[in-house]
């Protein structure tokens, strides 16, 4: 049996491609306008990259989060981040909410997660992780359905 060479659905209707890099530019100044540190939004996006097992997103922002300074131990240990210390309150409202949304099929956003997220998030900065674990997840399933290349 061989393999069905894969069609790169983001060259393939590159107009939806292009729209979804709009709307990451979008929410990604959505996430500096509430505040949020860019090595957070980077976080996020690796985490919601290691649950959905997206080598391709998980080498591209783990880069990106080294060369705006992120400390490599915190990448290390973010499959761990509830065992650790070395995530703020406002980290831990941001990921346990990103985790929740990219979790969806295993029982929705909670309202336990979501109120957690809420008390210690400004509605700004829920309303923009929400958008951040979204469109990351969008990514995701674009590199992941297209076996987007990962080769050193």
């Amino acid at each position: 049996m061989t393999d069905t060479q894969r069609v790169n659905i983001g060259k393939q209707h590159s107009a939806a491609y292009k729209a979804l890099i709009a709307l990451s530019s979008e929410v990604e100044e959505s996430a500096a306008a509430a505040g949020l540190d860019p090595l957070l939004v980077e976080l996020l996006k690796i985490r919601t990259s290691q649950i959905n097992g997206c080598a391709f997103c998980l080498r591209m922002h783990t880069r990106d989060a080294l060369k705006k300074g992120e400390n490599p131990d915190r990448i290390a240990v973010l499959p761990a981040w509830e065992e650790t210390g070395y995530f703020s309150e406002t980290d831990r409202a941001a990921l346990r909410l990103a985790e929740a949304i990219t979790r969806v099929p295993e029982g929705h956003v909670s309202d336990e997660d979501y109120n957690t997220a809420a008390a210690v998030l400004t509605k700004d900065q829920v309303s923009a992780i929400a958008w951040l674990a979204t469109v990351m997840n969008a990514f995701n399933r674009v590199a992941i359905t297209s076996r987007y290349p990962v080769s050193n």
